[in-house]
Parts: C-alpha cells; structure tokens; sequence
C-alpha cells in the first residue's frame, strides 16, 4: 500500500505565535526514527522528556503528541496530557501508561480511545510520519478542561493560555 500524498505542514505553525523554550529526552532525538518501544505495537511506552528555559510566569504545563501525516483530515492524537503543575519539569519513561498519572495531572482520551500514552502506528508502507511532542507552557495552573475533554477542545483553551512551547519531532516508519 502507497499512501501518495504531500508532507503536511508543520501544525504550530498555524497556531497563535508563542515563546519557544527547550525540551530534550533520553529516549527520542529530533528529526531520527522513534525506538519500537514508542510504538503502539512494540511497547507503547511513551518516553521520557525535560524542560528548561520557560517563561518565569508559567504556571502550569500540558503535554501533546500529534502525528499531521496520518491518513485524515485531522491529524492523530496520540496522547494529551493535561494540567501539570509548572514544578513538574520532566516526565520520566513510561510516564504516559497510566489513565491518571503520578504528577498531578490527567489524560484525556487520545484517537485511539484510551486516556494515556498511544504510540506511533503508521499505515504499513505509508510515507515517514513525524510525531510532534509538544510542551506547552501556560499562563493558568490548569485549563478549564476535565478528563472528557476531547484533544480538539484541550487544543483550542491552548491556543489562549500558551506562553511557550518546546518541541521535539522524531519520526517514525513501518515498512510493508
């Protein structure tokens, strides 16, 4: 299967104009291949990120992964999570396994229907898929959101409370 169609743009671009800041990982470098165990059929185990350099006034974080090159209109959702206190600085591996995790905030259902990390899965043979993990600093302790929040209503009260975002982007691809 060949799925031909152009390289979407990059999704933030998009977006109301925001500060930059700096994330890294251990797991996942920019612009390289995901490890199989980010991916939902080798592990799904989402993986570890760090951040530094935001905005003084931050006072909460939301963690994003989108994948634009899926196959729909839309985009895939992979995994929001929403509401961390800004002294919630890093997230270690495997921090998205779990519906409520151990830092204070929440998931909210990604486009594969659970509340937690879902990893990358690509249509075999499709073209490379880039995976944005985004880390939004805001300008509230939390959104006005719950869990049953969808990723496009987390997405639109982000696009009035982000001050920054760091953002790192690998890919990933499955071969027929």
């Amino acid at each position: 299967m060949s799925l031909d169609r152009p390289v979407a743009p990059d999704p933030y671009t998009l977006l109301p104009k925001a500060g930059a800041f700096t994330v890294t990982s251990t797991d996942v470098t920019d612009g390289q291949p995901l490890a199989d165990a980010h991916a939902f059929a080798g592990g799904n185990t989402s993986p570890q990120l760090s951040w530094s350099g935001f905005p003084a006034e931050t006072k909460g974080f939301v963690v994003t992964c989108f994948d634009p090159d899926a196959p729909v209109v839309s985009g895939f959702w992979h995994w929001v999570l929403v509401n961390l206190p800004a002294t919630v600085t890093e997230l270690p591996t495997g921090a998205g396994g779990t519906d409520r995790p151990d830092n204070g905030g929440f998931h909210v259902r990604n486009d594969f229907g659970t509340k937690n990390y879902g990893g990358a899965a690509p249509p075999a043979g499709d073209q490379v898929h880039r995976y944005y993990f985004v880390v939004h600093a805001i300008d509230v302790e939390a959104l006005d959101v719950d869990a049953d929040a969808t990723p496009a209503v987390v997405s639109f009260n982000l696009a009035f409370h982000t001050l920054a975002r760091a953002i790192l982007t690998p890919t990933y691809q499955v071969t027929e």
